[in-house]
C-alpha cells in the first residue's frame, strides 16, 4: 500500500519525519493513532510492558513544540519507538521477563535508550520477553503470554517476543530487541518482519556479553536503516564496542543491481538440531532462484555446525543460569518459569572439565562459521528450520534438555560476530511467515541491508499485515 493511503500508525519513520517537516500532521496525532491501534490489538497480543499513554503523549507534545520552533532534536524526533524489557530505561524496573526479579528502578538509560531519546524518539512502551531471555517464545513468569499477530494460537518467537509482535501488528515503525543466539531474527522470521543483528559492537549495549547484540525490528528495510543512524552512535559503556564508523546508512537502497555478480552461499541444512521443514526449505530455495535471476551466483554450502557445538553452548548457558539462580533466595528462584529451572538445574553436576569443554564450543563455532563463509560475499539460509509453534510452548521441542534445537542457523553468526538479517520470503500453507536469513562478512552491516533491500524488491508480493480480530473482516489493503 502506498504511504499516502496508510493510517498514521502505519507510516515509516522517514515518512513521519517528512510529514512533521511539512506540517502535514503532528507527533501528537501520530502517537494518538498508535495508542488507538494498540488499544484494539493489545488485549489479544500482550506484547507490551509499561504502556503509559499519558507519558507518551507528553513526549509527543514536547516533540510537536520543537517542530513548531523548527528545532527537532534529530532523525527520530516525534517517531514512536518501543524498547525491549531488558534495555534499561532510567527510573523504570527491568524484570527481565521473570517474576523472580526484584523490581528496582534502573539508574540510567542503556545505550539504545539513550541514543533514542537524544534523537527525539518517543518511547511508547517497553516490550515483553521470556524469563531471562532464555526462550525463543513469549512464555514468561512475569509478563502475560505474548502471541503472534498472524495467528494468535502461535508464538511470536523470542526472546524479543513483544517487539516482534508489536512490529508486525503496527505499533509504530521502530522497535528494538536483543539477540544472543537468534532472539532478534527468530521472532522477525516468525512474525514476517525485518531485523538486522549487527556485527558485534556495532550498536553499543550495556551490559555487553559474548555474542550479544541489540538491533532494530521493523516492517521494512528502510526503517531499520533509518534507525541504524541513531542506534550505531558510540557509547563508552560497551567494552566490546567497535570503533565508531560514519557509515552511510542512507545508501541502504543500492537497487537490484547490488546482487549482480555476488557470490552467495545457500545453506539449507544447519548440521545440528531440528530438520528443516519442507515448506521452509521450499521458500528458501525459491528465494535462491530469485537471487540467481537477479544476477547473483548462488552455490550450495555444506553444513558447518555440529551437534557438539550446539550442545556445548547450551551446556555452558545452563551453567550460567544455574549459577545465577543458585544466588537467588529459594522463594525467588521458585518464581522462575519451571522449564528454565529444570534447564539450569540440569547443570548442577557438571565438573570443571565439562564446563571448559562446553565453553570451548563457542570458539569452535566461531572458527567454523568464518571458514565456511570465507568463499562467499553473503550466505542465505532459513532463519529457523520450523515456522512459529504453539504460543504456550517454551520451545519447539518442549523439552528443557533439548531447548535450542531450532537455533542452528542463527547462533553461529552471534559467535562469529557477523551481521545477519531476517526478512520474510514466503508463507506456509497455514499463512505463517517464513524467514530468510542473510548473513554477511564481519563489519559489512550496510552490505547486508543492501542485499536485504534488493531482495525486498524482487521477492513475491507480500500479504497484507494482520489486523486486530474485530477489524480483520473490514480491512481493505
Amino acid at each position: 500500500m502506498s504511504e499516502q493511503y496508510k493510517a498514521l500508525h502505519e507510516l515509516s519513520a522517514p515518512t513521519l519525519i517528512e510529514g512533521y517537516r511539512r506540517r502535514e500532521f503532528s507527533p501528537v496525532e501520530v502517537v494518538q493513532s498508535v495508542l488507538g491501534h494498540i488499544e484494539r490489538w493489545e488485549h489479544h497480543l500482550h506484547a507490551l510492558y509499561l504502556l503509559r499513554p499519558e507519558l507518551a503523549l507528553q513526549q509527543a507534545r514536547d516533540s510537536e513544540a520543537r517542530w513548531l520552533r523548527g528545532a527537532p532534536l534529530g532523525p527520530l524526533d516525534g517517531v514512536p519507538v518501543t524498547l525491549k524489557d531488558n534495555i534499561a530505561t532510567q527510573g523504570d524496573p527491568m524484570p527481565l521477563g521473570t517474576a523472580a526479579t526484584e523490581l528496582t528502578p534502573a539508574p540510567m538509560d542503556a545505550p539504545p535508550a539513550a541514543r533514542m531519546r537524544a534523537a527525539g524518539g518517543i518511547l511508547v512502551a517497553k516490550t515483553t520477553m521470556p524469563d531471562y531471555g532464555m526462550l525463543s517464545s513469549g512464555l514468561s513468569s512475569f509478563h502475560k503470554l505474548s502471541r503472534n499477530p498472524w495467528n494468535l494460537g502461535c508464538t511470536p518467537g523470542g526472546s524479543s517476543a513483544g517487539a516482534g509482535a508489536a512490529a508486525a501488528a503496527g505499533y509504530g515503525p521502530l522497535h528494538v530487541g536483543t539477540d544472543i543466539g537468534g532472539s532478534l531474527r527468530l521472532p522477525a522470521g516468525w512474525c514476517g518482519i525485518f531485523t538486522l543483528k549487527p556485527s558485534l559492537g556495532r550498536i553499543p549495549i550495556d551490559p555487553p556479553y559474548t555474542g550479544r547484540a541489540a538491533g532494530p525490528m521493523t516492517r521494512s528495510v528502510a526503517d531499520s536503516a533509518w534507525f541504524m543512524q541513531v542506534l550505531a552512535l558510540p557509547d563508552a559503556r560497551d567494552s566490546m564496542g567497535l570503533p565508531f564508523q560514519d557509515i552511510a546508512w542512507n545508501k541502504f537502497d543500492a537497487g537490484v543491481e547490488k546482487l549482480r555478480g555476488l557470490r552467495i552461499g545457500l545453506l539449507l541444512e544447519a548440521g545440528c538440531g531440528l530438520a528443516v521443514e519442507p515448506e521452509v526449505r521450499a521458500a528458501v530455495e525459491h528465494a535462491a532462484r530469485l537471487f540467481e535471476r537477479a544476477g547473483a551466483v548462488v552455490a550450495p554450502m555444506q553444513p558447518f555446525m555440529t551437534q557438539a557445538m550446539l550442545d556445548g553452548m547450551d551446556h555452558f548457558w545452563r551453567m550460567r543460569s544455574y549459577v545465577d539462580m543458585k544466588a537467588l533466595p529459594p522463594e525467588r528462584k521458585a518464581k522462575v518459569l519451571p522449564y528454565i529451572q529444570q534447564w539450569g538445574d540440569s547443570a548442577a553436576g557438571m565438573a570443571g572439565e565439562a564446563v571448559f569443554k562446553a565453553a570451548s564450543q563457542f570458539h569452535a563455532t566461531r572458527v567454523a562459521t568464518v571458514n565456511a563463509c570465507r568463499a562467499f560475499d553473503y550466505v542465505i539460509s532459513p532463519t529457523s528450520p520450523v515456522p512459529a509453534f504453539a504460543a504456550a510452548l517454551p520451545s519447539p521441542t518442549n523439552d528443557p534438555l533439548r531447548p535450542l534445537e531450532h537455533i542452528g542457523f542463527t547462533v553461529p553468526f552471534n559467535m562469529s560476530e557477523q551481521p545477519a538479517a531476517s526478512i520474510n520470503c514466503g508463507y506456509t500453507g497455514d499463512g505463517l511467515p517464513i524467514g530468510l536469513q542473510i548473513a554477511g562478512q564481519r563489519f559489512d552491516d550496510l552490505g547486508v541491508l543492501q542485499v536485504a533491500r534488493a531482495f525486498e524488491i524482487i521477492r513475491d508480493p507480500q500479504r497484507p499485515w494482520p489486523q486486530p480480530p474485530s477489524e480483520a473482516l473490514h480491512h481493505v489493503d
